[in-house]
């Protein structure tokens, strides 16, 4: 009987780069988003870190590098939860989804992440606002990580508006990705149009809502032609 080989535990030296290195996504992260990709330089990243700027020439061939570490690092845990949301959900309604609830398998999932995951997770959420609204780069970025889980959206979403054209599934899409950029991005317009009824960090309140705000959108584009 051959014995089970159990994995070598990590070397210490291991373990701090690991640390060294969630430490320097960390402070990219939140550098990069109240300042955006040129806003911020990799000097400005080490001092947060309290690192020499060297370290990061090390690990980072260029800035650009490690922006893209940055973004890809919390965009494979929503891409991974958000499918498993849309899958088990057609899964449950036997192949027979509604638009709302397509919509609350991708929109409240990812949601959630920013209600619970703390600060980190709100400022990933406002640099894929700004990535998703930078045409040079940011439409690749994005096209590159989330164009998978998206079209398994428009997937359920052609199968709950059987009698809808591509082209209004796609505008809808468009729509709803465009509110859901602008609430990620927390930049406190609502705040202050409301006399602060409403605050734009209060994720929850948007949960509550967009799910059934973007379902009736959908029925309406779809159904109301000719009127």
């Amino acid at each position: 009987m051959t014995a089970s080989i159990a994995p070598k535990p990590r070397s210490k030296k291991a373990e701090q780069r690991a640390e060294t290195m969630e430490l320097i996504l960390d402070a990219a992260e939140d550098l990069f988003s109240k300042h955006g990709l040129y806003g911020v330089t990799l000097k400005e990243v080490a001092k947060q870190v309290g690192v020499h700027h060297t370290l990061l020439n090390y690990y980072f061939a260029d800035k650009k590098s490690l922006f893209d570490a940055v973004f890809a690092r919390r965009a494979v845990v929503t891409i991974e939860r958000r499918m498993k949301a849309l899958d088990e959900y057609e899964e449950s309604v036997a192949g027979k989804p509604t638009v709302e609830g397509a919509l609350r398998a991708f929109l409240d999932t990812d949601l959630d992440l920013y209600i619970q995951g703390g600060e980190g997770w709100k400022n990933y959420a406002q640099l894929t606002a700004q990535v998703a609204n930078t045409p040079e780069w940011g439409a690749q970025l994005m096209d590159e990580n989330f164009d998978p889980v998206v079209l398994r959206l428009i997937h359920l979403l052609k199968k709950a508006l059987p009698g809808c054209s591509d082209s209004d599934v796609f505008w809808g899409y468009h729509f709803v990705t465009g509110a859901l950029m602008l609430t990620l991005a927390r930049t406190g317009r609502i705040d202050k149009l409301s006399g602060g009824i409403c605050h734009s960090d209060d994720f929850a309140a948007v949960k509550e809502r967009m799910a059934a705000f973007m379902a009736a959108g959908f029925l309406a584009i779809c159904h109301c032609k000719g009127r």
